[in-house]
């Protein structure tokens, strides 16, 4: 990182992020073209954990290449001043590696809904049949993240 002064080593500090954010944003790549897109998501145990229909640009290119790149960011605010092109940013992000694959077994897509939900409300679900056997789940396995901010 070019400026160590802003890097978040602390990996509780980094984790509480990525628990703070409400959307994360997966790259994905196919032929050399980036590909991003902003999805819910879960995270436990240094995963996480996305849904998504079976089909779709997203399944097919990360059927052919499992790299991502993931990115969060939480409390974002500009930074006015007088003078052009000094405006900053207030932020605090991640930004990591991993490898996607597919969950398929029923059980292992509800305990990985259970942590989706759990991202966004406390409390127990119950998910039919036909929901785990037509969602997909992608499991991303981190590899390496890093924190920033900038409290200007």
């Amino acid at each position: 990182m070019r400026r160590s002064d802003k890097e978040i080593t602390d990996k509780k500090v980094i984790e509480d992020i990525i628990l703070r954010s409400n959307v994360c944003k997966l790259a994905m790549c196919e032929q050399n073209m980036p590909y991003i897109v902003p999805l819910c998501f879960g995270f436990k145990s240094n995963t996480l954990y996305f849904h998504s229909a079976p089909k779709g640009k997203k399944i097919e290119i990360l059927k052919k290449n499992s790299n991502v790149c993931f990115a969060f960011e939480i409390s974002t605010q500009v930074v006015k001043s007088a003078k052009a092109c000094k405006w900053g940013m207030k932020y605090r992000s991640v930004i990591g590696f991993g490898t996607a694959s597919f969950i398929t077994d029923n059980d292992l897509k509800r305990q990985a809904f259970d942590i989706i939900m759990n991202q966004y409300a406390d409390g127990s679900f119950v998910y039919e049949d036909a929901l785990l056997q037509s969602a997909i789940i992608i499991k991303v396995e981190i590899h390496s993240m890093t924190g920033k901010q900038s409290d200007i």
